[in-house]
């Protein structure tokens, strides 16, 4: 789509008034009238407009800068955001449900990137500094800027990069515009929900009184159903006690010592389960505009954003729970020493059904106003008040989210077999003789309900100026200057149920549970997407049953039937408040920044250098409840219990530091063609809005395995990176460009988890105690295995039980031996790369396309081979991205690609062993395509779909084979129409 629109000019204006003069008089009010000033404009549309546009900013811009040009107001290359950023070299994004969410770059993972509004910093979601991108409509959207250099000017806190995003102003613009979109959506995989959801945008912008007063208005409203399939472990255990087992139930590969014992680790999963969500999201955001110029000089601008975000979830899942200690009975290890084949004694299999809604509230109001003082001396003064809410207990009937769990331990064993395809089977020995449970022998074990509803809020007041140099004969140009303070808090709390209805399974429970409240599926159609998966899974059945009435049945039976006993209550509140953080960051900060001019032996060079300090005050206040002891109150299940009558306390702790942020700019123009760029700064990143919440916590379910706490520090100080980017651009042809950049960070003050082994005086560890391993020795002198439920039961035999039927801890049991996590600064590290870059436009045959690459390293890598402690970086890894297009005639088809190597998303795993070992992305690529087409000059229809391919998510713990997840979603269709008048 290219249109080409011509208002009146200064020159037009002139030529008319001689043409005006030669035939006739032209009277004094015509001249006037004539002679006002008017701006011409002639605007290249569609794809070819939004790279021109895009090129141009990246061309004029000193540093290291790119951007992304709507193609015409109200259509955004992609209708989200971070999306379109994945075109831009050095750029990646992670996905949350199938769509673009939050962007790494160069390596460095979203809590490093800086995302603004309009230049404002904006509020994260929950205890992070992330923005979504998702949260905000793209047709509002004018620029979305992303400065990969450090910039004095803006706020600190892009490590990586800051984005900027530029929305739609009305007196940018004059005159009346309009776009309206309206778009029907289809997800392959959607069962439940609607077939067709829709989704409907628009933007309004119009001045008045002669173009001094302002106002646009955006708005979107969208709707999403769609399913989720997925395989989980939730975390890999090193080196558990292996039995002495005969050679014909151990495959090995691994070498021995001279004594005969294996060399290297070796690591089994802690669980094998499988699940199905259905999704149903909703969300709407609205930004309105409002400005207004009495004079040329002064400039008011007032805005509020707001958005709202829905997202609900029903879920059904199976599989196996592992507790180590003995009842290992058969194993294949690989020749890293991780398991490929388990059979495993003990414990439950289980059929959990899961519902929950979480909403976020977010708004924005702002108010900018510049005022040019005189020729020499602009102002700009801006404030904003900006908050983030989100609840994911927004169910109206439960104020929480709930999980119901039912199942059965009448098991001889469980198999783990990841020997044949992408995905694991773990099937079940039932006890009845069968590789499936019957409906008639399902009971209860427990449900749960959480609900921790949070918010985070920053008020921000800038005050920015330029000074033109008009009076002094240097070749400075300008000088910048500004000072800002922002403060921001983040907090909320999290309340828990407690294990209701249980925990354990008790046979005389199947009663409340008829056979018909259970439907048999099979997975045929299940994570057919991979090898191993659909019909060939093992279990190839599931059973799903009604969330609600699996609520109504437990509560009438255990409060009618158990009075006095673990009532079943749906209320996440039960016990109280568990925990509650708040983190206040307040920061002080001024720049100055001064541009240069000069030529160096016939070349333009321009030169930017710039200071900016910043110092921050961290208050940290967390409640902590005070801890009792730690019950053994079922086979699989050990609780918690905290003092009673209001002994919680809290506790504030303070942070403190500042930081000196240099940079300079420099840009050589070699040729019309060819531009050199050096940058050179400081950029820092603040740790994790979390790590900062002092105080400490316990595991409230603390298994055998898994007796961790955390605790917080807010005397973390930021990361801080020392950058070197030199650049060099060739423009060849209009549209048309080839750029390479090298980079380097070297990076201080980097954050690493440190887990400590801790005992707290009070609280005593059944496991392994004295009645433990007497009871242990009574089952093995029957010769019989020692499992987790057998040691269970064969304690309360021994008569330890209470008259809850649970186990409590007595004084000759040791001390829990517990594993704190705690952040503390670490040392330094590098990462240095390259981005490669092409854009070409084949003239005007309407053919172009853009290609680009990153490669990245470092050492910030994670040793796979090591179970020592390590700080790595997380989202290091190549990427490349490709846009082909033809655009012509009112016709215009894009097709896109976007490849990420393997990445590290995280360390630590849910059940992973106190190692805290590595949670990595498989490599990923995915193809789009949007096809246009004008009907007529304001009328256009449009096709998008999204992952062609149906391309999947796997993720993997130290190696390949230590499987973590993988999710199906299907491909997404989107038919629409768009109006457009300018």
């Amino acid at each position: 789509m290219n249109y080409t629109t011509f208002n009146k000019s200064r020159l037009a204006v002139s030529v008319a008034l001689l043409m005006g003069a030669a035939g006739q008089p032209v009277l004094a009010q015509e001249a006037d009238d004539a002679a006002e000033p008017q701006v011409e404009v002639i605007e290249v549309q569609g794809i070819r407009g939004s790279l021109l546009r895009a090129m141009d900013l990246k061309r004029s811009t000193p540093g290291v800068m790119d951007a992304i040009s709507a193609e015409e107001m109200g259509k955004f290359p992609d209708s989200n955001l971070a999306e379109s950023l994945m075109r831009i070299p050095g750029v990646t994004v992670s996905r949350n449900n199938g769509e673009g969410s939050q962007i790494t770059v160069r390596g460095f993972g979203p809590e490093f990137n800086l995302i603004t509004l309009n230049g404002r910093q904006m509020p994260g979601t929950g205890f992070t500094r992330s923005y979504s991108l998702e949260n905000l409509s793209a047709e509002g959207v004018k620029t979305l800027e992303v400065y990969k250099t450090s910039t004095v000017a803006n706020p600190s806190g892009g490590l990586g990069a800051t984005v900027n995003i530029v929305t739609t102003k009305p007196l940018a613009q004059p005159g009346e515009r309009y776009s309206f979109m309206a778009k029907a959506r289809h997800d392959e995989s959607v069962e439940k929900g609607d077939t067709v959801t829709p989704e409907i945008a628009g933007v309004y912008s119009n001045t008045f009184n002669d173009d001094t007063f302002g106002v646009s208005l955006s708005f979107n409203h969208y709707q999403r159903d769609f399913q989720r399939q997925q395989a989980n472990i939730q975390g890999w255990q090193a080196n558990v006690d292996l039995p002495e087992l005969d050679d014909a139930l151990v495959i090995d590969p691994r070498a021995v010592d001279e004594n005969g014992d294996r060399i290297g680790n070796h690591f089994f999963p802690k669980d094998m389960n499988y699940g199905i969500d259905d999704v149903e999201n909703e969300r709407t955001n609205a930004q309105l505009t409002m400005q207004y110029a009495p004079t040329e000089d002064v400039k008011v601008t007032l805005d509020y954003t707001v958005t709202n975000s829905v997202v609900g979830v029903e879920s059904i899942g199976w599989g196996i729970w592992n507790e180590f200690g003995g009842n290992i009975n058969a194993y294949e290890l690989d020749e890293n020493g991780t398991a490929l084949y388990a059979d495993i004694g003990g414990n439950d299999g289980s059929f959990t059904a899961s519902r929950g809604t979480t909403e976020v509230d977010a708004r924005s109001i702002g108010l900018n106003v510049e005022w040019q003082v005189n020729d020499d001396l602009k102002l700009n003064f801006d404030y904003h008040d900006s908050n983030n809410e989100i609840d994911n207990g927004a169910d109206k009937g439960m104020g929480s989210n709930g999980q119901i769990i039912l199942g059965s331990d009448q098991l001889i064993s469980k198999v783990y077999d990841y020997r044949t395809g992408e995905i694991p089977h773990a099937y079940i020995n039932w006890r009845n003789g069968t590789n499936e449970l019957m409906p008639s022998e399902i009971d209860s074990n427990f449900s749960q309900f959480i609900h921790s509803p949070g918010e985070s809020t920053i008020e921000q007041l800038q005050i920015d100026g330029e000074w033109f140099n008009s009076a002094f004969d240097i070749p400075m140009a300008v000088v910048k200057f500004g000072l800002a303070r922002t403060e921001q808090t983040m907090g909320g709390h999290s309340a828990w149920s407690g294990l209701r209805g249980g925990p354990g399974f008790n046979p005389s429970f199947t009663e409340i549970f008829p056979d018909s409240m259970f439907t048999r599926h099979d997975t045929s159609g299940l994570l057919d997407a991979f090898a191993g998966g659909g019909s060939a899974l093992m279990p190839n059945y599931y059973y799903t049953y009604d969330f609600d009435e699996a609520v109504a049945r437990q509560m009438a039976f255990l409060t009618e039937e158990l009075m006095g006993a673990d009532v079943y209550v749906p209320d996440a509140y039960f016990d109280g408040i568990d925990s509650e953080s708040y983190v206040e960051e307040v920061t002080n900060s001024f720049y100055i920044q001064t541009e240069w001019d000069f030529d160096v032996k016939d070349y333009p060079v321009e030169l930017i250098a710039g200071l900016r300090y910043e110092e921050t005050d961290v208050t940290s206040t967390v409640r902590q409840r005070v801890e009792k002891q730690v019950n053994w109150v079922s086979a699989s299940e050990w609780i918690m219990q905290y003092e009673e009558g209001g002994t919680d306390n809290f506790l504030t702790q303070y942070g403190k530091h500042d930081v000196l942020l240099p940079a300079i700019d420099l840009r050589v123009e070699l040729t019309e063609e060819l531009m050199a760029r050096l940058s050179w700064g400081k950029s820092m990143a603040r740790a994790p809005l979390g790590n900062l919440a002092g105080g400490r916590s316990l595991s409230g379910s603390p298994k055998p395995g898994a007796r961790t706490g955390g605790q917080g520090n807010p005397n973390l100080l930021p990361f801080e990176s020392t950058n070197l980017d030199i650049a060099l651009d060739y423009y060849y042809g209009e549209g048309s460009y080839a750029s390479i950049v090298y980079f380097r960070k070297d990076v201080d003050n980097f954050i690493q988890t440190t887990i400590t082994e801790t005992t707290i005086e009070g609280l005593h560890d059944i496991y392994n105690g004295p009645r433990y391993l007497q009871a242990i020795a009574d089952i093995e002198a029957r010769g019989e295995q020692a499992t987790s439920t057998a040691i269970f039961d064969q304690m309360l035999a021994n008569g330890h039980g209470n008259a809850d039927g649970q186990i409590e801890p007595d004084s000759n049991d040791p001390l829990i031996v517990w594993n704190i996590s705690q952040p503390t600064n670490t040392d330094s590290k590098s990462v240095d790369g390259f981005e490669v870059a092409v854009q070409h436009l084949f003239g005007e045959s309407g053919f172009g396309f853009g290609v680009n690459a990153t490669f990245v390293e470092g050492d910030v890598e994670f040793d796979v081979d090591s179970l020592t402690q390590q700080a790595p970086l997380t989202g290091l890894g190549d990427s490349a991205n490709l846009q082909g297009f033809y655009e012509k005639d009112g016709l215009s088809v894009k097709l896109t690609y976007a490849w990420r190597d393997d990445y590290l998303l995280g360390v630590g795993q849910a059940q992973g062993s106190a190692d805290a070992p590595p949670q990595f992305f498989k490599d990923f690529g995915i193809w789009d395509m949007s096809v246009n087409y004008d009907i007529n000059e304001s009328l256009t229809m449009f096709l998008d779909v999204l992952n062609i391919t149906n391309e999947t998510e796997q993720g993997y713990g130290r190696y390949q084979e230590q499987f973590l997840f993988a999710r199906q979603y299907g491909t997404r269709y989107a038919l629409g129409v768009r109006y457009t008048f300018n």
